[in-house]
């Protein structure tokens, strides 16, 4: 047995505030600490792009120091050899330089001081351009011996060192713009790291105090289960107790109600049947003289004499409903064949009694029980089942008696089988339980009809008490004379 404290038309409790504003912290730990992740990642590919972008400026710069390199490689190959195939770096670097210049410009756009350099750095480059055309006219008008003149000039070379310089420049300053930056996204890093750190011993602390709100949760619920378990047992014990208790009063109702009726049969045996027949002995004797002298006094004791005739049967018949004295006299079996044959007699009905002859070992509460339930059975089948044929089946088994009563009526509705007003139906079972056996009602062969099925063991408590009998005492209307016994109809010999 169990029982819920939650009401079906409670609303739902909410969750306590402080558990409320725990999961809420824990929540907005988790986007913030998502989006500092989100911005780590941001800088970290900012350093990637920084760090490509400086490797692509060193790339450019370095190709353009080869680019002007290669032009005064060139122009001295051309000197030496007077071949103008080696002019051909020359005439194609201003094309090539300006759009190394230009792509230098682009990545470094975002730099204002490397913007300068840039800027430098291409005066220099078109200054060394103009010096190389300048030299390759003074060759060609002048001769290789100007031309060495020239070359012999400190200005020449200073300008070649300039763009080397400017060239170091550059690429170190871009260098060390990324170290600092890198060096930036580093403490940066370090300082969302140490940030995420605190937000995970944040969420740790607060996943610690939902362990323990949890946890207290739940000894508090095993708390109240170990309660509500102690209550239940304890329910169930009491139950079980006002169960047995009922169980006997029960048993002994049952029981004073049957010594009752036997009482009751016998008092109407022997002090109604002792009194009636008196009166039919001085009504013998009265008509008797009175028939010669006074016929119409005569008839009308007749009547009233035919009248105490049909006093004698209801009582006999009221006798035969508080305690069947052929399942006193003759047995069991006796008892149900003759109440099949009345009950066929009475409500038309096919009914066959199939009862075993070794059923009479029954003791007397058993005897009844089968006897009331068989009774009860055939009442409601002459009631509600509309049935034309009824099978009563008593059987000897080897675990006691097997009671199955039949019938091709109706059949019983769903909500008769379990109904709490089925009382004809809950005193059966109820008999049987108190007997230690079970009672099945269900529905008969193919869907057709009810079928009872009741069992009775060999061993059922209080099945060798013995019940109120109803002593039957020799036919006392033999005292009556021949006159009265002749006028009573078959059967009514004995009053009883």
């Amino acid at each position: 047995m169990y029982f819920s404290t939650t009401w079906a038309d409670r609303p739902a409790r909410r969750l306590p505030l402080h558990k409320s504003v725990l999961c809420l912290v824990c929540v907005v730990l988790l986007v913030v600490n998502g989006v500092f992740l989100l911005r780590n990642l941001d800088d970290l590919r900012d350093a990637n792009l920084l760090q490509a972008q400086t490797a692509q400026v060193s790339d450019e710069l370095q190709y353009l120091n080869l680019l002007v390199t290669d032009a005064e490689s060139s122009l001295r190959g051309y000197f030496l050899s007077n071949d103008p195939v080696y002019l051909s770096p020359l005439r194609g670097a201003p094309q090539q330089i300006d759009a190394q210049l230009r792509a230098l410009g682009v990545l470094l756009a975002d730099n204002p001081s490397q913007t300068r350099n840039l800027a430098q750095l291409r005066a220099l480059v078109q200054r060394k351009l103009a010096l190389l055309n300048q030299s390759l006219d003074v060759f060609r008008h002048g001769g290789l011996d100007d031309i060495v003149a020239n070359a012999a000039s400190p200005d020449e070379r200073a300008e070649m060192d300039e763009i080397r310089l400017q060239v170091v420049i550059m690429a170190r300053e871009q260098n060390e713009l990324l170290k600092s930056r890198t060096a930036g996204f580093y403490q940066q890093y370090r300082h969302a790291a140490l940030f995420g750190v605190s937000i995970n011993v944040a969420a740790i602390i607060i996943l610690l105090l939902f362990y323990k709100l949890v946890q207290r949760t739940f000894g508090a619920r095993l708390d109240a289960e170990h309660a509500l378990q102690q209550t239940n047992d304890g329910l169930e014990h009491i139950v079980a107790e006002r169960t047995a208790q009922l169980s006997v009063l029960s048993r002994h109702l049952i029981r004073v109600s049957e010594e009752e009726k036997s009482r009751l049969a016998r008092e109407l045996h022997d002090e109604m049947g002792a009194n009636l027949t008196a009166i039919g002995i001085d009504l013998a004797t009265v008509i008797d003289r009175l028939r010669a002298n006074e016929p119409d006094l005569a008839d009308k004791l007749g009547r009233a004499r035919r009248t105490l005739v049909d006093t004698v049967q209801l009582k006999r018949r009221i006798i035969e409903n508080l305690r069947p004295s052929l399942l006193d006299n003759m047995g069991l079996s006796a008892a149900l064949q003759s109440y099949c044959a009345d009950y066929a007699h009475v409500t038309s009905l096919d009914c066959d009694a199939l009862i075993d002859a070794d059923v009479d070992e029954a003791g007397p509460t058993q005897a009844i029980a089968l006897f009331r339930i068989t009774q009860e059975a055939l009442n409601n089948i002459a009631k509600y089942a509309k049935a034309r044929n009824v099978i009563v089946n008593l059987t000897r088994e080897p675990t006691g008696w097997c009671l199955e009563i039949t019938d091709d009526g109706i059949g019983i509705p769903d909500g008769m089988l379990t109904g709490t007003k089925s009382h004809g139906l809950l005193g059966m079972r109820e008999r049987a339980l108190l007997l230690g056996g079970t009672l099945v009602v269900e529905r008969g062969v193919n869907d057709v009809g009810t079928c009872v099925r009741a069992l009775i063991p060999a061993l059922a408590p209080g099945g060798n008490e013995v019940a109120g009998t109803v002593y039957t005492p020799p036919a006392l209307t033999q005292s009556a004379g021949p006159e009265y016994q002749d006028s009573l109809p078959h059967g009514a010999a004995n009053p009883g």
